[in-house]
Formats: C-alpha cells, sequence, structure tokens
C-alpha cells in the first residue's frame, strides 16, 4: 500500500467529518496514523443591555429602614435583639412552654429564648428587666444579628 498525498487528505477528511480522535492505518512495510484534539466549545458573549430609565424609583432598602423606623416608633419599650444570626426557638423543647409570653415580667439575666447556631443552643438572656409587650418573632424563624426579637416596658 502506497500513502501518497491524495490518499492522506482523503483520510484526514474521513477523521474530521465523522469527528473521530484517532486513526491508524498500517502494512508490513509503513504506517499512518492521524490524531484529532477536540476543541473546547466556546460560549458566546451575550451582550450586556443596560438599564432603560425610571423617572422615579425607590431603593428596596431605603423603604425598608423606613418601614422598620416607623414600626419601631409604635412599639412600647426597649427593643430586645438578636445577638447572632440563628434559628429563634421559644421554648427548651417543643413540649415545654416558652420560657416568655407577652405580658409577663422579666428579670435582667433571665433566659428569653434560645437560638440555634451551627447546631449550638445559645441561651439568650433578658438584657433589661420588665413587661414584655410584644414578640416580634414566631418559633422556628430565622433571625439576623441585631434583628428585634421582643420589646421589653
Amino acid at each position: 500500500m502506497k500513502f501518497d498525498l491524495e490518499y492522506l487528505e482523503k483520510l484526514a477528511n474521513i477523521v474530521y467529518e465523522n469527528d473521530l480522535s484517532e486513526i491508524t492505518l498500517e502494512d508490513e512495510k509503513q504506517a499512518v496514523s492521524f490524531k484529532r484534539e477536540k476543541q473546547t466549545a466556546v460560549m458566546p458573549q451575550i451582550p450586556i443591555v443596560p438599564p432603560t430609565t425610571v423617572t422615579s424609583q425607590i431603593l428596596p432598602s431605603t423603604v425598608q429602614r423606613t418601614t422598620e423606623q416607623k414600626s419601631e416608633a409604635q412599639h412600647k419599650g426597649t427593643p430586645i435583639k438578636a445577638p447572632m444570626v440563628g434559628t429563634f426557638y421559644s421554648a427548651p423543647s417543643p413540649d415545654d412552654a416558652p420560657f416568655v409570653k407577652v405580658g409577663d415580667t422579666i428579670a435582667t439575666g433571665q433566659v428569653i429564648c434560645i437560638i440555634e447556631a451551627m447546631k449550638l443552643m445559645n441561651e439568650i438572656e433578658a438584657e433589661a428587666s420588665g413587661k414584655i409587650t410584644e414578640i416580634c418573632v414566631n418559633n422556628g424563624d430565622s433571625v439576623e444579628f441585631g434583628q428585634v426579637l421582643m420589646y421589653v416596658e
């Protein structure tokens, strides 16, 4: 078998057209091998379109801050805020009574709830003494650092 240039070009086209990665031909006297590296696909560029002009825009953070300011002004008493991020629990276990209820009188240092963070149960103690006027979160709610848990008057 003689490998002439025309024959080799036909083999190269077969490799390309059939999406082969390798082909080898040989006889007693000679051998020829074609190897092709597959090219990775290139993601097309997506044009970024600038937003259209908005005539009146209120930022959500501004609305949220304004709402929080109004709601804190409407509450009576001192807020007790979450000292960490986690899950709020009002009782030591699902079958137990809650640590505190609206109308209860508490003392500074008294355990008022639990916040679970990273599988650790953290007892949260009252920072002020007084009467619970409002509990702002429900059992099992996720709470953020600084979020108001309850108000004490």
